[in-house]
């Protein structure tokens, strides 16, 4: 508690935290990854949309709008993306942002091979600068959701990132700057790093010379805390001393604030919750014990605690791995239901059917995600009625995604909130599903389909937009008939704020995109 309060104390004093400074205070969960090139998760995602800045945006309407970009063309071929880059972007160091570092920021994701790096190092051939101000990639093949794809390259200042790097493993780049980019930052967007303690805070300020300015009255100051009490923030924002919680909180919680005067809910939606499946650790290994464990489960008594006011829910029942309402999503594959003889029959078609005796599940739940201790709960209940024992275990973030590296340390089974990466169906099923993607929160289902593998790969190549939306009505029906997850509920992510604090992305009908963080733009919110 010493060291969170030394380094609050630290941030005010390095920003000049006055009477007249507008500031916005949220929390999220830990932890806050800064490096742009590393991060993938909702934490670090909201970091890089407000420090960093990408060729083009994700936008409600045409999936992708102009950003540091002007404008790009296409070559006949498709194999060729140039984009012309907007004269006169400053970064925080008040230097021009030119051609060599978008090539520089590719190059770097590229090596780290980290992040969202998967996204780009099987498709991008080379990237070169016609001159300062124009850049062209070059595809290895047909690549549909490039365009999309790329509000998850962030460009970061290339003389910025070499003067502070250190020894390394990258050659002549050293470390490539990422001892710097874990407390600094090296970008061009509506705010830069004040200071930065990954478990604890991030302190950011305002960029007076971002090139698409800001609200008339955006935050001066934002401090966003990692992983703090639901009961704390609770006690905080009923005070007025936090103006916005995270979505990790309970339902009773955000309900008690949402009858506080003052304060309001505000909705996040195009997300799911799944119990994701490890296809590779025994027993979930096998596909009829994975059908048992789906068809035990009770999806009504999950659907039943999600209600927060009478017209407020966090979401409703899902069908598949995709969204309902979202470009692609199957219409016709079946609500999932609890059927327990099914379940038994499953169970019994098993390779595990003579094994019950000896056989534990291991679960886990984030322990910064309180309302997951209730879901893990129902579903170790609801196993134990098939005869299944379930082992459930609390986890911090950080400690979970770090056994997501290798199968055998994977749990069976746990709660993921998923989200699009990019607004593409590629977005949510490609980085969950191929097998060209391991070792992340993501893919912790550790699927390894050779169809599944070869229809993602085909529907990237597919430029005939119909006909890819019909490939992946295919896909969904494959991953459903596999059972590599089981599909709790379509989630509407749900946000306690004061009222004094407007978010247009969130209370404006049609501003929100399907992109998480993306929606979370300090400079276009107001605080009053």
């Amino acid at each position: 508690m010493k060291k969170l309060l030394a380094i609050i104390l630290i941030s005010f004093l390095m920003l000049g935290l006055g009477s007249a400074q507008k500031v916005l205070r949220l929390d999220n969960a830990a932890p806050g990854e800064l490096d742009p090139h590393k991060g993938n998760d909702y934490s670090a995602s909201v970091l890089t949309y407000n420090i960093y800045d990408t060729l083009v945006m994700p936008d409600p309407a045409s999936g992708v709008a102009p950003h540091l970009a002007t404008e790009w063309t296409v070559s006949e071929d498709g194999l060729s993306y140039t984009f012309t880059l907007r004269q006169g972007i400053k970064f925080h160091d008040g230097s021009e942002l030119q051609a060599d570092d978008v090539i520089f920021s590719y190059e770097r994701m590229s090596a780290l091979n980290l992040g969202f790096a998967f996204l780009f190092t099987e498709w991008v051939s080379s990237v070169e600068a016609v001159d300062p101000y124009t850049v062209t990639f070059t595809l290895s093949g047909t690549y549909a959701p490039f365009l999309s794809t790329l509000v998850r390259l962030p460009i970061v200042n290339k003389d910025v990132v070499l003067a502070n790097k250190q020894d390394g493993d990258f050659g002549d780049n050293g470390d490539y700057g990422q001892a710097y980019l874990s407390e600094k930052d090296a970008g061009s967007g509506a705010y830069s790093v004040a200071s930065h303690s990954p478990q604890e805070l991030t302190a950011l300020q305002k960029f007076p010379d971002y090139f698409l300015g800001f609200a008339e009255n955006a935050p001066d100051v934002v401090r966003q805390r990692y992983s703090v009490e639901s009961a704390t923030v609770r006690t905080l924002i009923a005070r007025g001393e936090h103006e916005v919680s995270s979505q990790w909180h309970p339902q009773e919680v955000l309900k008690a604030l949402s009858e506080e005067e003052g304060i309001s809910l505000v909705t996040e939606g195009g997300a799911s919750l799944m119990f994701k499946l490890n296809t590779q650790r025994a027993p979930t290994d096998d596909v009829n014990f994975r059908k048992a464990l789906a068809l035990a489960f009770d999806y009504d008594a999950l659907i039943s605690t999600l209600k927060i006011t009478d017209t407020i829910a966090s979401g409703k029942s899902a069908r598949g791995p995709l969204p309902e309402g979202f470009p692609s999503f199957d219409t016709s594959l079946p609500m999932p239901k609890r059927d327990l003889e099914a379940a038994k029959a499953a169970l019994a078609a098993s390779k595990y059917a003579d094994q019950l005796d000896s056989i534990e599940i291991d679960m886990a739940w984030v322990a910064e995600v309180p309302s997951e201790e209730k879901m893990a709960l129902l579903f170790q209940q609801n196993m134990a009625e098939i005869g299944v024992k379930v082992n459930i275990t609390k986890v911090p973030w950080a400690t979970l995604t770090e056994r997501f590296a290798a199968a055998e340390t994977t749990p069976n089974t746990y709660p993921l909130f998923t989200g699009f990466s990019y607004g593409d169906p590629d977005g949510l099923l490609y980085v969950m599903y191929s097998t060209k993607n391991p070792g992340t929160f993501w893919s912790s289902s550790w699927l390894n389909d050779a169809d599944i593998d070869a229809m993602l790969d085909e529907a990237r190549t597919i430029t005939d937009e119909a006909k890819r939306m019909e490939l992946y009505a295919q896909i969904q029906q494959r991953l459903v008939d596999l059972q590599t997850d089981i599909f709790g509920y379509d989630t509407l992510a749900v946000f306690a704020k004061r009222n004094n604090v407007t978010i247009s992305t969130l209370e404006t009908a049609g501003a929100s995109v399907p992109v998480f963080g993306a929606n979370w733009l300090f400079r276009l919110f107001e605080v009053e």
